[in-house]
């Protein structure tokens, strides 16, 4: 018997690289060797989509790069139901700015979430995707590190991802002034925090989703 979704207009946009060993998580490859690194990308991602697929709020899309052929993707497909997306090519702001302006155009309000973010369950996306619902024309979720973890958007906002310094701690900051710019109301999550560094690492090892870290 199927469920239906709360929010069946809506779509979750999930992005991942192929966890080709020496292509991910490489801040932690001294930690955990090209290959751990691999593997604990490949287990942070599964947690994602596991959360996801169980919450059932809306539509799942997967969005992958370089492409979706890859039999990781393939499998989560199978296991977890989502669609899978390519990627298109450019910096981290022109693949999100394609994806989620792809998906406001089809009419459907779009939440995109990293497959590397520890903190984020099923409380934060219920959460996203009832201030969308709600009125507000986007939705941030502070990182940690100077980023966000989410960003959901009501209304496409051609402007808001160029010329950013990804990866630097001022992410979050030049978002939320793009946003205000742009005349666009937001609402803010609690701060959350992904896996990068080896700091991050040890939080994992300490938090709820622990047991995925290898030792």
């Amino acid at each position: 018997m199927n469920i239906p979704y709360p929010f069946p207009n809506a779509r979750l946009l999930v992005f991942a690289k192929a966890p080709v060993p020496g292509r991910v998580k490489t801040r932690l490859a001294g930690r955990l060797g090209t290959r751990g690194a691999a593997m604990l990308y490949r287990q942070l991602l599964r947690r994602t989509l596991r959360i996801a697929h169980a919450a059932r709020l809306c539509p799942l899309e997967l969005w992958c790069a370089p492409d979706a052929r890859h039999g990781f993707f393939v499998a989560c497909r199978r296991e977890y139901g989502a669609r899978l997306r390519r990627q298109c090519a450019g910096d981290l702001g022109q693949r999100m700015s394609h994806a989620l302006n792809r998906t406001l155009a089809a009419g459907h309000p779009a939440v995109l979430i990293g497959g590397d973010c520890a903190s984020l369950g099923e409380a934060e996306l219920r959460a996203t995707f009832g201030l969308l619902a709600a009125g507000h024309e986007a939705v941030l979720g502070p990182a940690a590190d100077g980023g966000y973890v989410l960003i959901g958007l009501n209304r496409s906002c051609p402007t808001l991802f160029r010329g950013i310094a990804w990866s630097a701690p001022t992410v979050l900051a030049a978002t939320r002034r793009r946003l205000r710019g742009a005349g666009i109301t937001w609402a803010e999550l609690a701060p959350g925090w992904d896996v990068d560094t080896p700091a991050d690492l040890r939080r994992l090892r300490q938090s709820p989703a622990g047991s995925l870290s290898p030792r």
